[in-house]
């Protein structure tokens, strides 16, 4: 048989912040399939709910031009180890430390950070997102870029940018609308208030949502903090998938917290989702998805360059402020004094360190003067 060639971008490359495996593709009986698989490519950093590094983007790029260069692989599988997130979008800690104040530094991490997304938008195979978990930010940017997503219900979609210091300039604001709407878009873009997997699903963000949570006797349950009844309220609201309220909100976190997470359902129902992509001509699949994605590649292709400078030029403003927050701040204390900010702003304030550091949460501020 004829030697083929290689066309991995380094062929022989170990992945060392993320992980790449191959698992098997099922016939539509459940067997596997000889001399076929899926790459399942996972962001490996659970204890900081699987942000990205500097180095963590650079191998999902090789990552997915090995996967769409592997003959074998019917799907590309996007996902992270654990099952609190799917990813919650860059790394803070490395921003405030390390980019904050550095904005050509930033200028190549966002050029790595736009070879990450293009990466998933030319891929030769179809890429499903597994969410299993939150997808904020950075997180929900990768993977409205993914052709499906597949959630468990435990997991939460939305953005951080305009609360934390940045702008969702990294696919956001090229692919959100496109799935949901205008109106809906900017309403997440702007105030950074979460949707669950339902409500993601009622506005057609995700493919499926499946059950997660396993009740204190073994049995699925829907996930109980959010409004699973589809049905409307007295002003003829849709409430399917809004977040519980007051009493029923407690009750449901209650009940959450004594639920364990079962993740096999989300497994079953990307291996079914693969499986019904096995069963299509892998050439036509190709195309169709190749089409379909001009849509997100002509906003992608018109606005991620000018994106990616002002992104680095911020880093010497609102998010040094914004990272420095959120990286050094207690937990529920990671937002700046936003009223503090705008007056002084008024004012005519330089935005220095000095004035970082009087718009901080007291934690922060400690932090950082204490040298932490």
């Amino acid at each position: 048989m004829e030697t083929l060639k290689d066309h991995d971008l380094v062929p022989g490359y170990s992945f060392r912040s993320i992980r790449y495996e191959t698992r098997a593709v099922r016939d539509r009986e459940g067997s596997a399939v000889e001399g076929l698989h899926q790459v399942w490519i996972s962001l490996d950093n659970p204890r900081q709910l699987n942000s990205y590094t500097t180095e963590a983007v650079r191998e999902v790029t090789l990552a997915l031009r090995r996967a769409s260069a592997d003959r074998r692989a019917v799907a590309v599988v996007l996902t992270a180890v654990g099952d609190r997130a799917f990813c919650t979008g860059g790394n803070t800690e490395e921003y405030a430390t390390y980019y904050a104040g550095r904005p050509l530094e930033y200028l190549q991490y966002m050029r790595l950070f736009n070879d990450m997304v293009t990466g998933l938008l030319l891929s030769d195979k179809p890429v499903i997102c597994r969410v299993n978990g939150m997808r904020i930010a950075g997180g929900q940017e990768i993977g409205m870029a993914c052709d499906f997503s597949v959630a468990g219900d435990h997991a939460r979609f939305g953005q951080a940018g305009p609360v934390h210091g940045s702008a969702p300039d990294g696919g956001s604001t090229d692919f959100l609308d496109l799935y949901v709407g205008y109106a809906r878009a900017a309403e997440s873009l702007v105030l950074c208030e979460p949707w669950s997997a339902h409500k993601a699903l009622r506005l057609g963000l995700v493919n499926e949502v499946v059950p997660v949570y396993r009740d204190p006797e073994g049995r699925l349950i829907a996930n109980p903090t959010v409004v699973t009844d589809r049905y409307a309220d007295e002003l003829g609201r849709v409430v399917f998938g809004e977040w519980k309220e007051g009493e029923a909100l407690e009750e449901g976190k209650a009940l959450a917290a004594r639920a364990t997470l079962d993740l096999a359902p989300l497994d079953a129902a990307v291996d079914r989702l693969v499986t019904r992509l096995l069963h299509t001509f892998p050439d036509c699949t190709r195309k169709t998805l190749e089409s379909l994605r001009k849509k997100k590649l002509a906003h992608w292709y018109a606005n991620s360059e000018t994106n990616r400078s002002w992104l680095a030029l911020n880093m010497n403003t609102e998010a040094w402020a914004g990272f420095s927050a959120f990286a050094h701040g207690d937990r529920g204390e990671r937002e700046i004094d936003f009223v503090g900010l705008r007056r002084r702003l008024a004012e005519g304030a330089r935005f220095d360190a000095e004035l970082v550091r009087s718009v901080l949460p007291p934690s922060a501020r400690a932090r950082l003067e204490a040298g932490q």
